[in-house]
């Protein structure tokens, strides 16, 4: 690894750090270079803003969010499939739930960071609608993709805000809307 690499990583683990302890409009540059041992004109050498680094630390939980698609692929009935693919997303929040709610901040105010965010969930479109043609019987299937994929995105910004339904409902619901919606039929 590079020095500039180590800086760079040094940032966002501080930052990560950070997230873990406050909210993202609470922590400073200052802060976070501190806490990383370099000096803020290094933070603004790797990163514009908080937000294009809290971007970059997304960058784990969308690998882990590709993972969870691939259950999509995998062998078994879709009830089994779509579970499994849901209970891994949802997983991968669970890790980095300071880190989403962070992101969704940031998302709120950067208009770089909201399009970086659509396009990594558009960039799951063409798979899943490739899953969605192989059932068969949908005229738009990179809509019905598009239209889960925002399912998803409100499901795990309802679990990061605080909502009436528990993580297990709102997994269940979304595993029954994923189901009959591709499939036609729930289980």
């Amino acid at each position: 690894m590079t020095k500039g690499d180590a800086r760079r990583t040094a940032l966002l683990e501080s930052l990560d750090l950070q997230l873990q302890e406050s909210s993202l409009d609470s922590i400073t540059i200052a802060d976070i270079s501190r806490r990383a041992g370099v000096t803020r004109s290094a933070f603004y050498f790797y990163f514009e803003n908080k937000a294009q680094a809290t971007a970059a630390l997304m960058e784990e939980m969308y690998d882990e969010s590709l993972a969870a698609a691939a259950f999509l692929d995998g062998d078994g009935p879709p009830a089994k499939r779509v579970e499994a693919m849901v209970r891994g997303l949802f997983g991968a929040w669970e890790r980095h739930q300071h880190l989403f709610r962070a992101m969704l901040d940031a998302r709120a105010t950067n208009a770089s960071v909201r399009e970086l965010w659509d396009a990594d969930r558009q960039s799951f479109v063409p798979h899943l609608a490739t899953v969605i043609e192989a059932a068969g019987g949908h005229d738009h299937p990179a809509a019905l993709a598009s239209v889960l994929l925002e399912l998803n995105d409100r499901m795990l910004e309802r679990l990061a805000l605080g909502g009436d339904l528990t993580r297990d409902e709102l997994v269940d619901t979304v595993v029954s809307i994923w189901l009959r919606s591709i499939y036609g039929d729930v289980r």
